[in-house]
């Protein structure tokens, strides 16, 4: 394994984290406590969580996804070797059986104290912001659309100061956001230097050869403003693996048990995959081994989120951390995106 540490602290962490959202929907318990188990052993030190997961979110099986996490902890008693991630879920549709109060104080501290009790410890190392409460672009769409009519009123500052006093409590040890774009980060960032707040370490984005829209402006902000992308869908929701345009995906496969998941399945994407299947078989990698590398590789990420519905595939993706992109194949791919950028934002 290969390690770094989360930017602006000394906490070292796995750049492969074991990503957990199948748990408790597509996966059992005990085939959780299975992937924990294996990911240790391979060195994987860094879990992401979030009080949403499973995904699909329902009301039935909310926040499963933790509640596993913390009878594993309790079974093994590994929670000290583990750097843990888990989130606030943001406010929508989607997310209103949960609550519909946003990021206020009371909601803070509600979802950190609930979090705490599903996951069975006494503290979480990485707290994220699950995407911005105001209306922005969002995964799936290209360009920013303004809004006049949103209500959201600017409230940075005091989020972080409502942080703050939880991590004062020894509740949460750090902060950081996810879905969020580069005003948004930038905002966080700005209110933690003025007014001396606790700083977005960490941002968790969509990013894989499909859906590169990071290197962008947010890639600057990382480089220069030392916030390191969490990168999950590296795998693109399994499109990267070749199974679905191979037609060897098994019944249970994401795509064929929830078909509403197809951010990666346009035909310009299937294009792509297709052309980076080519690479990749050309380079005697399979096509999940070559983007996850290419995730790894990248200088402004920090840790690659991957997600597994077997140990099988769990090993092939952990087992990326070892691969290196040679210069051709960077060359290969870069002429794919050139000429199909994005197909999937």
């Amino acid at each position: 394994m290969k390690y770094t540490t989360l930017p602006n602290t000394d906490i070292k962490v796995s750049k492969i984290c074991l990503g957990t959202m199948t748990w408790g929907n597509q996966n059992t318990q005990d085939e959780g406590f299975a992937q924990m188990d294996f990911a240790l052993d391979k060195g994987v030190n860094f879990f992401d969580v979030a009080e949403l997961y499973p995904v699909p979110a329902t009301a039935d099986t909310y926040a499963e996804t933790e509640r596993i996490i913390g009878n594993w902890f309790t079974k093994t008693g590994n929670r000290d070797k583990i750097v843990l991630g888990t989130k606030i879920a943001g406010t929508g549709d989607y997310t209103a059986h949960i609550r519909t109060t946003g990021f206020s104080k009371e909601a803070l501290n509600e979802a950190v104290n609930n979090s705490l009790k599903r996951l069975q410890t006494d503290y979480i190392d990485l707290y994220q912001l699950h995407w911005p409460e105001r209306e922005t672009k969002m995964f799936g769409t290209r360009d920013y659309v303004h809004n006049p009519n949103n209500k959201w009123e600017d409230n940075f500052n005091e989020i972080l100061h409502d942080l703050d006093d939880i991590i004062k409590s020894g509740k949460i040890r750090q902060v950081g956001i996810s879905n969020e774009g580069a005003w948004g980060t930038m905002r966080y960032l700005q209110e933690s230097k003025v007014n001396n707040l606790p700083r977005m370490i960490t941002i968790q984005n969509a990013y894989n050869l499909l859906c590169r829209p990071f290197e962008s402006d947010l890639a600057e902000v990382a480089h220069r403003e030392n916030i390191g992308l969490l990168a999950y869908s590296p795998m693109a929701c399994g499109e990267l693996s070749g199974k679905y345009i191979k037609g060897i995906a098994a019944d249970n496969a994401r795509l064929k048990l929830f078909p509403r998941f197809n951010r990666y399945s346009g035909v310009t994407a299937t294009e792509a995959t297709k052309r980076y299947l080519k690479i990749a078989e050309d380079n005697n990698m399979s096509l999940a081994q070559m983007s996850l590398a290419f995730v790894n590789e990248r200088p402004f990420l920090t840790s690659n989120i991957i997600g597994a519905t077997s140990l099988e595939q769990l090993e092939e993706n952990i087992d990326s951390i070892n691969i290196s992109l040679s210069e051709d194949v960077m060359k290969a791919i870069n002429a794919v995106h050139a000429e199909i950028p994005n197909p999937a934002p």
